[in-house]
């Protein structure tokens, strides 16, 4: 008979409620001390509104029911409360001050001094002893902004265990990180894990969570429906538990309705700017046709985002190649031509290109297409609520009233704004960069049957994407590339595989 587990954290009966929504409805949990233990579900399922109120974001009153933490009852007020007592949160969007150093972000706020003078000397020992014991590989001298994301990534790591973290709550951690970033972030948990640390971990890529996880929660609507050890489940099993009911397919059944080809890019060469010596994309020329996903794979770095926010007239500046829609040569100097032309781009981060968060549900969706509402010089708020309902529900986006800010929404439910503004546009091409990045399974599936519904409309669709499954899954071709270049283009059937598209993006022979 196994020894009881200690437990370090003990949730009981947590409820929250927003105005119009049930974020939480009497949460029951319990993390043992020592464990990763991995939280999963929809958006909207009420994950991140369970770790704000463990962290002290949504302070004590906010929410019923009480949780403890090392047998202790916890009434944070704040996140300095939470921190103290050795919780730490890692948000998904990292909360780094980019012209800093390493060291200045690890101990900002609680730098070695004396009478009130920073000890510099002191401050960089400090950081580098951190970093050697934890074995993350990051200069403490360099500037933040000059680091890659999966090395800011391990800075967020070290500024939380510089307050000798008994808990680390881990959101979304690798969700722009790169196969080798996140796999160096996994070893550091197992490290953190053998040094005593208890990790929550947050993520919508179920694989990272059967590598990592000891035991596995789902909550679905704000409820717990189970706990379960990590080697006594399959995939199949949390995702029906996520979405309530059996996903027998990943991707939606495809009808393929190719038609004429109708967009080219020629000869196709960026730079960043004007005083740049190397082009960032070069010489790339491919076709589209009417109807059709083309989807588009290559490594981080590889010029996949550069390549599609330049031919949106947002990135860089045209060397040389040319443009023909509709068999007509185009000149897009800006988002507006490209919008004018029925080019519409959703961008990878809906965060901070894609909405603006602080505005409403309804101002967002309706944004690109404010000269359609135009009467008078003034908007016709009838006909703008009208199209917002009609896009509302046409993607089933969930929110409590049209005036919602947007910052209020779940993942998905953004992600689908940001999508339905652009629909609003009527575009004959649509590119999509990372449409499923930081949303849930149930969620990806309404993306992917939209997507398919388009082209069936007669869309074109470009589809940018790091997840290998998803570009098979979805695209009916595939160009892969690889230092800025097209390394090849493959007419997608049950013959390619994700190793094929590797070679190709790897230069592998």
């Amino acid at each position: 008979m196994s020894e009881p587990k200690e437990v370090l954290l003990r949730i009981s009966n947590v409820s929250m409620h927003f105005p119009g929504t049930r974020a939480l409805a009497n949460v029951n949990l319990d993390v043992y001390a020592g464990e990763a233990h991995a939280v999963c579900g929809e958006n909207g399922a009420g994950k991140s509104t369970l770790m704000k109120i463990l962290s002290g974001v949504y302070p004590y009153g906010t929410f019923d029911g009480e949780f403890y933490f090392a047998d202790e009852r916890c009434q944070f007020a704040t996140v300095r409360d939470s921190e103290r007592r050795g919780i730490r949160i890692i948000h998904q969007e990292l909360t780094l001050v980019p012209h800093m150093t390493v060291a200045e972000n690890i101990f900002l706020g609680a730098e070695p001094n004396r009478y009130g003078v920073i000890n510099q000397d002191q401050l960089y020992r400090d950081t580098e002893e951190l970093l050697q014991r934890y074995n993350l590989n990051v200069p403490y001298n360099a500037r933040v902004n000059s680091l890659g994301v999966g090395q800011q990534q391990m800075v967020e790591i070290a500024k939380a265990l510089s307050g000798h973290a008994r808990l680390l709550i881990l959101d979304e951690p690798t969700s722009a990180l790169t196969i080798e970033e996140t796999r160096v972030l996994l070893d550091i948990i197992r490290d953190l894990k053998s040094r005593g640390v208890t990790c929550i971990y947050i993520s919508h890529k179920l694989d990272e969570l059967f590598e990592i996880a000891d035991r596995i929660t789902v909550l679905r609507d704000g409820q717990v429906v189970g706990t379960y050890n990590t080697q006594d489940v399959d995939e199949s099993k949390i995702i029906s538990l996520m979405v309530g009911r059996e996903l027998t397919n990943q991707y939606p059944p495809r009808r393929r309705k190719i038609g004429e080809v109708i967009f080219e890019v020629k000869n196709w060469t960026v730079a960043k700017h004007t005083r740049a010596t190397r082009p960032v994309v070069r010489d790339v020329s491919f076709q589209l046709h009417r109807g059709e996903i083309l989807g588009i794979a290559g490594l981080m770095g590889s010029g996949r985002t550069e390549l599609v926010q330049s031919i949106f007239g947002e990135y860089g500046t045209r060397l040389h190649g040319q443009l023909v829609l509709n068999g007509r040569p185009v000149e897009i100097r800006s988002s507006q031509d490209a919008i004018n032309c029925g080019i519409a781009l959703l961008t990878e981060d809906r965060k901070t290109t894609s909405l603006i968060l602080k505005h409403s549900v309804v101002s967002n969706v309706t944004l690109p297409s404010l000269r359609e509402l135009l009467k008078w010089k003034f908007i016709d708020v009838d006909k703008e609520w009208a199209a917002f309902y009609e896009y509302r529900d046409k993607l089933q986006i969930r929110t409590p009233s049209m005036e919602t800010i947007v910052n209020d929404l779940s993942g998905g439910n953004q992600q689908k704004v940001a999508i339905a503004k652009w629909l609003m546009t009527e575009p004959q091409i649509l590119i999509m960069d990372e449409p499923t990045r930081g949303i849930d399974v149930g969620t990806k599936y309404e993306v992917y049957k939209l997507m398919n519904d388009l082209t069936n409309e007669g869309v074109s669709i470009i589809m940018v994407s790091s997840e290998l499954p998803e570009i098979l899954g979805m695209s009916d071709r595939i160009l892969v590339m690889r230092e800025g270049s097209v390394a090849g283009i493959l007419e997608n059937n049950e013959e390619v595989t994700q190793e094929d598209i590797m070679f190709l993006a790897t230069g592998a022979a």
